[in-house]
Parts: C-alpha cells; sequence; structure tokens
C-alpha cells in the first residue's frame, strides 16, 4: 500500500522502523529482558528464563557473491548464537523459516541444510523443525532458544561510571575483508587475505567467552557488536545512562597493514564496520583479574580500551587529542553489500 506523504522504510532505517513497530505492541507484563537488548525472554520461574532470538539473512543484503550457500546458512545461525553469546547464554534449540527461489537446485538446498546443521552444532545445539516457502530471494531466519537463570543475564543497562571498556577481539577484519570482496583494486599479501575473508565468509561467534564472562558475575553489560565497534557503544551507554572515553582503537596487524596499502584509515575500519560478532563489554573495576582470567580459561583473550564516563557521549583520545565519536555503523534499508 502506498502512501505518498509518508516517510519510506528506506529513509527511516531499520532502528527507526524498530522504534515504531515496538511503540504499538502491547507490552508483557514483568518483562525480564526490556524492548532494546539484544535477546527475548519470558519467565519460567521466579529464578528462570526462556531466552529468545530470531534473526534474518537475507540473500540481497547479508551475502556477498563469493559466499557459498553452506556459509551462508551457517552465518544466519552465527548471527544469532552471538547474540546469546553476548547475554552468557547457551542456546539449546532453534527453527528455521526458510525462503526459497524456485531456481533453487536440489544440490543448493543440501549445502544449505549442511550449513545449518554445521552453524547449530558448532555451539552446541540442535534445529528441531521450521518452515519452508517460495520466494524471490534467499531468506534464512532464525530463531534461537535456550533457558538460563535470570541472575545470570548480562544486559546492555548496567554500566557504571568507572567501570572498564572491554572487547573480545579485534575489529575492522570483516570491514576489510568486505572491501577485498567488492573492490578488485584493494590488495594484501595471501596471508593476510585469508584472515581477512574467512572474518567475511565463516564469522565466529564468542559463545565460550560470553559463558565464561556470566559465570565470572563481573561484567556489569555486554552487547554483541554485529552492527559495528562505535554503534555498540552508542546502544551500551544509552541503555546504561553513561558514556564512554576510549584510549584504543583495537584493530589487528592485517587491518593495520590492508589500511595501508589501500591509502584507508584503520581505525575508521575498526570504528565503523559491521558483522564482527565480537562482545562489547563493561567489567566492574575490582573483578577484571577475574573476569581476564575466565575467558583466557576457555582460549579467549579480553581487551581493555576504555572506562565508562559520566558524560553521555563516546570520546576517543589519539595523541592527547579528544575528539567525540559519531554513531555510526550497519543499518538495514540504509547500508548495501
Amino acid at each position: 500500500m502506498s502512501h505518498s506523504n509518508s516517510p519510506t522504510a528506506k529513509s527511516l532505517g531499520e532502528h527507526r522502523i524498530i522504534n515504531i513497530i515496538q511503540s504499538r505492541l502491547s507490552q508483557m507484563p514483568l518483562m525480564p529482558i526490556p524492548f532494546g537488548d539484544d535477546v527475548s525472554a519470558v519467565n519460567l520461574s521466579e529464578n528462570h528464563v526462556a531466552v529468545l532470538k530470531t534473526d534474518m539473512l537475507v540473500g540481497k543484503t547479508d551475502v556477498p557473491t563469493e559466499m557459498s550457500l553452506f556459509q551462508a546458512a551457517r552465518k544466519a545461525v552465527v548471527m544469532n548464537v552471538s547474540d546469546f553469546a553476548s547475554k552468557g547464554v547457551q542456546p539449546a534449540a532453534a527453527l528455521i523459516a526458510l525462503g526459497l527461489p524456485t531456481s533453487f537446485a536440489q544440490k543448493d538446498i543440501e549445502e544449505i541444510g549442511d550449513g545449518l546443521n554445521a552453524g547449530a552444532q558448532e555451539y552446541g545445539a540442535y534445529i528441531i523443525g521450521g518452515d519452508t516457502g517460495e520466494t524471490s530471494d534467499l531468506i534464512v531466519s532464525v530463531s534461537l532458544f535456550g533457558t538460563t537463570q535470570k541472575r545470570t543475564l548480562m544486559l546492555r543497562s548496567g554500566a557504571r561510571v568507572g567501570d572498564i571498556l572491554a572487547v573480545t577481539g579485534v575489529f575492522g577484519k570483516s570491514s576489510a575483508g568486505l572491501r577485498l570482496l567488492l573492490d578488485k583494486t584493494c590488495s594484501i599479501d595471501a596471508s593476510s587475505r585469508k584472515t581477512l575473508l574467512e572474518s567475511v565468509l565463516m564469522p565466529r561467534a564468542r559463545l565460550k567467552e560470553g559463558l565464561a564472562l556470566s559465570d565470572s558475575g563481573q561484567v556489569s553489560a555486554s552487547i554483541d557488536s554485529s552492527d559495528g565497534l562505535t554503534w555498540s557503544l552508542h546502544e551500551l551507554g544509552r541503555l546504561s545512562k553513561v558514556g564512554f572515553t576510549l584510549d584504543v582503537v583495537p584493530f589487528g596487524n592485517e587491518v593495520k597493514q590492508f589500511a595501508e596499502q589501500n591509502g584507508l584509515d584503520a581505525s575508521e575500519l575498526a570504528l565503523y564496520g559491521g558483522e564482527e560478532y565480537e562482545l562489547v563489554l563493561t567489567v566492574k573495576p575490582g573483578g577484571w583479574d577475574s573476569a581476564v582470567a575466565a575467558v583466557e580459561s576457555v582460549g579467549g583473550q579480553l581487551l581493555p580500551i576504555g572506562r565508562a564516563i559520566k558524560e553521555r557521549k563516546i570520546l576517543l583520545t589519539v595523541d592527547g587529542d579528544i575528539r567525540p565519536v559519531e554513531a555510526r555503523g550497519w543499518e538495514h534499508f540504509k547500508s548495501h553489500v
């Protein structure tokens, strides 16, 4: 239906669309996780909750041409698992809603099935059912389910002034990798190229790290970084009613090398890329050593990058110069592969 005087989805963007829909919904009483967090939940008892998440992969916007159907289907699962990781929840089961063009061959469908199963098994979950329909483009919608104790949930809203801001890995690899796929003039050595492309084609969720951090009890707030580091910081700050000062932009050697060779800014790649699937979190000052030990015990790393501050801004310190960091990142309807 057309409404000529009404803003379009393209001009509104994903986040505004979500706000519009939510404003028209009846809110469930005693919601254990409010609107606006990485996952949703329903109370099972006084202390336990069922945790739910759904995320959709669409061929046109989420699948580069070099990505196989196996990789695309696996990524659809990883996207959802990453949100569970940010809350410290083990996924148990998933439902899949699959939209397929009529041109897909049996081998294509088999590849999708293998990718879905691989993604679920990689993180200890099972696919237990779903739905399939005819669509004009590939659509893989995953709905994830798990249970946990309410007190162990790591929400977006708990950061306090003085908390240590940390991440579970470096940023910018997926942004650099996507540029390699889309811009054939970009170049880098074979080893680094493989690393950067793998971050796009075979992303990994930080589930082990999220579970370990939840068990440590030292995390005050946590968010999945799939919309980009900067956007994640602004969301974490908005819901926690704090700001952040960044002492360092966490980009890896491959990103630095890629930026230098192709006339790009490594900090821009790290701050404003998307689909990194790292965790961005705040740790209570007295619990830093315990949080680091918990993550390292499962083979992960925890990198300090700043602190929570009272002023509700994201500020980056570079060579003694303090500058604001704007809220930019991946947004459906506005951003495109």
